[in-house]
C-alpha cells in the first residue's frame, strides 16, 4: 500500500511539473505566435480547389522568430520573415510599440498537380512588439535582405536628471 502511495505522489508531482513547464513554454512563445489569416491576395488555396482526400489548407498560425536588442542610442528589432518582398511590409510605431503588418502569399512552382503537404502560413498578418524605450518615430529604418527584417528605431533623447545642490541653513 505505501508503494502504491508513493507512485500516485511521484505521478502528480510529475505532471505538476509538466504543466508548469508546459506555462513557461506557452508563456514565452506568445508573442512570437503570430495569427496568418488567409486573404484573395495571397493565393491560399480552398479546400474546394483541391479537392479529394489530400484538401488542406495552409496554417493559420505560424512563428515569426525574432530578436530586440538595444544599445545606448537605438533599438534593433529583427524578424525572419521568409518569402516575402519590401512592399508586403507596413510598419508603424506607436509610443513605445512595434507593429510589422504584411501580407505572404503563395508562388506555385508548377501549375499541374496539387499540393499534398502546406505548412507554410500564408495571407495577411500582424505583430506588435513592446519597445523597452520610448523611440524617434520620424527616424526608424528598416531594411530586408535574405528573409530577414531589421528595422532599427533611434532612441529619444532622455533628459538627464539634474543634481540641485541645496544649501540647508
Amino acid at each position: 500500500m505505501k508503494a502504491l502511495a508513493e507512485l500516485k505522489q511521484e505521478l502528480q508531482e510529475g505532471w505538476k511539473s509538466i504543466a508548469e513547464g508546459w506555462g513557461q513554454v506557452r508563456e514565452r512563445a506568445a508573442s512570437a505566435l503570430t495569427r496568418f489569416k488567409p486573404t484573395e491576395r495571397s493565393g491560399v488555396p480552398v479546400p474546394s480547389d483541391q479537392g479529394g482526400f489530400f484538401a488542406l489548407t495552409a496554417p493559420t498560425w505560424a512563428m515569426l522568430a525574432g530578436e530586440v536588442f538595444e544599445d545606448k542610442h537605438r533599438i534593433v528589432v529583427r524578424l525572419e520573415v521568409p518569402g516575402m518582398e519590401v512592399k508586403d511590409f507596413d510598419l508603424q510605431v506607436n509610443d513605445k510599440l512595434l507593429v510589422v503588418r504584411g501580407e505572404k502569399g503563395i508562388s506555385r512552382e508548377k501549375t499541374e498537380g496539387r499540393y499534398h503537404l502546406l505548412e507554410c502560413a500564408y495571407g495577411s498578418f500582424h505583430r506588435a512588439i513592446a519597445l523597452p524605450a520610448a523611440v524617434r518615430a520620424d527616424k526608424v529604418e528598416a531594411s530586408y535582405r535574405q528573409g530577414v527584417l531589421r528595422i532599427e528605431l533611434p532612441k529619444l533623447e532622455s533628459t538627464q536628471p539634474s543634481l540641485i545642490e541645496v544649501k540647508v541653513r
